[in-house]
């Protein structure tokens, strides 16, 4: 285990031995909406917070989903105490790294976040792991806000194992009232800071084509970006 007395550079460049280079892409496919969803509340916000493998790549892909106005890496499962990156990264603190994302439920609905997480955000049908990336931090998982959640995710997941949609079960979970707790800086908008990195080149663009490619309808050019929200 990493020291926590180790400097954010440094643990920026650990992190790129920790993710490795080798590409096991995922097949991305548009699956069947929800036939439930969360009807549109008045509220102007509402949050999702979603796991399913580096965040890195999750967090770039619904930055680009209109209606998203932020989508910011973090850590869920655990508690505060451990929700820091080198201690996540020991695989025992019960935390996964989660994106949480801020949407106008006026534009775009739960279940459609939740139909481009299972289509184009992760492989759902792996467990506690995510292409090159091994380990419970890297599971796929619904942290549901409310109860509401948890039960159009349930649904969901039971309307895709029923339909044979992936050919074999899939192994995500639902956890209810999990805290969130935001990533260190550096990982925040890496994926559009960094295109190049072999690790993002490799694993995670893909997805931001396929987003495009599946999901026009869904798709902005321009992301929604931790910094930015920041400034403003």
């Amino acid at each position: 285990m990493k020291s926590l007395a180790l400097t954010a550079g440094t643990l920026a460049a650990a992190a790129l031995v920790w993710h490795a280079v080798p590409s096991f892409a995922e097949t991305a496919r548009r699956v069947p909406a929800p036939t439930a969803d969360l009807t549109a509340p008045a509220a102007k916000t509402e949050t999702a917070v979603f796991a399913g493998g580096c965040f890195w790549g999750v967090q770039g892909v619904f930055q680009r989903v209109k209606g998203v106005s932020n989508a910011v890496s973090g850590y869920a499962g655990g508690d505060a105490k451990t929700a820091h990156y080198d201690e996540v990264g020991s695989g025992r603190t019960g935390h996964a790294e989660s994106v949480r994302i801020t949407y106008d439920p006026q534009q775009v609905s739960y279940g459609k976040l939740l139909q481009i997480y299972f289509s184009v955000a992760h492989d759902p049908t792996e467990l506690n792991r995510q292409g090159p990336d091994t380990g419970t931090q890297y599971r796929s998982t619904v942290f549901a806000e409310n109860a509401e959640q948890a039960r159009i995710a349930t649904a969901y997941i039971a309307q895709l194992n029923q339909a044979k949609t992936f050919g074999k079960p899939l192994a995500t979970t639902v956890e209810l009232s999990k805290p969130f707790y935001a990533a260190e800086d550096y990982h925040q908008d890496y994926l559009t800071l960094h295109p190049s990195q072999p690790y993002i080149a490799i694993n995670d663009m893909p997805k931001i084509d396929d987003l495009k490619k599946l999901f026009p309808e869904s798709y902005k050019a321009t992301p929604s970006l931790v910094k930015a929200a920041r400034a403003g």
